[in-house]
């Protein structure tokens, strides 16, 4: 398909959802523009780690042939990533053992500014422009974005990928767009590690686990973020690996705030490796390890499940703009993948006149709202299970939905204290 007299779509956001959709515009000859309220690529840290899994087909038909074929140059561990077993575990935090296993599945485990930078390949990317507002065009077939910096874009339409605190979705729904706040609570650190510290964590496994403490409730997840052929320190004097430790907690009352400084952060991490019968001897000790003056940061966890706004065949939303979610089920970057090829399966059929406009755009959040909303709710729940190991079983009254929501497939699911 070429398409080159059309007005443009404008895209708000170049993260990885607003990218996967550029590229895949750009595959099919439609015309768009990108903006991103960041001054560059390097902006901002990109974030940790990324699981791409069940959206892995979806995101092939979205971007070119050649881009795809990238993708492996992205992954954590490349060469991990070959023979991945593509398992995924649940811990008992005590005593290091699987509670529950899944079975193998294609995925591949990138890192998300690798991952974002390849993804910018061939685009050409207004960098520094924030969205203010938008208004339909003077004749009415199309949109005006409005930008802080003054300047004014005109477009066929708007797609915004602005993420969890869309300014596009607060201007589509103001109050009844605004994020929901979990009672969770949520710190992570990014350690440096020898290959010796980190060889007993590979054994449990090479990429990636989660689990939780059966007395304290305490959540917590690893992965490897980079080995020394990723970062280029395999053959120096100290090839290292970087790594993504994440711990969270129930928040019951203020003194389950996460503190204000990072120093302090850091303790709190410490203690509860500790507190109780504490993590076993492996998890514990790669906690302490984490040197004074790392940077602890915390996340807000905090969701949305997808509404319907009117965006009159003019606006819509995609990836965590239409349906921020926790990171639980690892799926939120999936949706968001998944969004983008929907929504250039829809287009295409626009511009190669099957459909209007606004009914490639209803047709597209039709199928997104319903998926999303249900995604979102499993996500929140997953949140508040991971905490109690105790009942995260088929013991539990409700195990059906319980166990699905941590992604694991009832059919599928290996109880290994049975």
């Amino acid at each position: 398909m070429e398409i080159h007299s059309s007005p443009p779509i404008i895209i708000i956001g170049a993260g990885i959802v607003g990218l996967a959709l550029a590229q895949g515009l750009k595959k099919e000859g439609i015309p768009f523009q990108i903006y991103e309220r960041d001054e560059n690529l390097d902006h901002r840290t990109a974030g940790w780690g990324i699981t791409i899994h069940w959206a892995l087909e979806a995101l092939k038909s979205c971007l070119p042939r050649e881009l795809f074929a990238k993708i492996d140059d992205a992954q954590v561990d490349p060469e991990q990533g070959r023979q991945d077993t593509g398992r995924f575990l649940f811990l008992d935090l005590e005593i290091l053992k699987p509670r529950y296993v899944i079975p193998p599945s294609p995925r591949k485990r990138v890192s998300r500014s690798k991952f974002r930078k390849l993804l910018t390949e061939g685009l050409d990317i207004h960098w520094g422009k924030s969205l203010s507002s938008f208004t339909p065009s003077a004749d009415g077939d199309g949109i005006t974005a409005t930008f802080t910096d003054g300047t004014k874009v005109d477009g066929a339409m708007l797609l915004a990928a602005d993420g969890s605190n869309s300014k596009t979705r607060s201007l589509l729904l103001g109050e009844a767009g605004a994020l929901h706040p979990l009672p969770v609570r949520f710190m992570g650190v990014t350690p440096i590690l020898s290959e010796d510290e980190m060889r007993p964590l590979r054994s449990i496994d090479p990429l990636l686990f989660q689990g939780s403490h059966p007395e304290t409730g305490y959540f917590m997840w690893f992965s490897v973020l980079s080995t020394p052929e990723a970062n280029g320190s395999v053959g120096s004097a100290q090839p290292y690996y970087e790594a993504q430790i994440n711990l969270s907690w129930l928040f019951k009352g203020p003194e389950d705030e996460v503190p204000p400084t990072d120093s302090e952060r850091l303790a709190r991490m410490k203690e509860m490796a500790r507190r109780g019968s504490g993590f076993h001897e492996v998890l514990r000790r790669v906690v302490d390890g984490v040197p004074d003056g790392t940077p602890v940061r915390e996340i807000k966890l905090a969701d949305w499940p997808t509404l319907k706004w009117e965006g009159n065949g003019l606006v819509t939303l995609l990836g965590d703009a239409a349906h921020p979610m926790t990171m639980y089920r690892g799926e939120a970057a999936n949706h968001g993948f998944f969004d983008a090829c929907k929504l250039k399966e829809q287009l295409v059929m626009c511009y190669g006149g099957l459909k209007t406009q606004g009914q490639a755009l209803e047709d597209f959040e039709t199928e997104m709202r319903e998926r999303a909303h249900q995604a979102v709710l499993l996500s929140r729940q997953a949140c508040l299970d991971a905490h109690d190991i105790t009942n995260l079983g088929p013991e539990s009254p409700d195990h059906s939905r319980t166990l699905q929501s941590i992604r694991f497939p009832v059919d599928q699911l290996t109880d290994t204290t049975a």
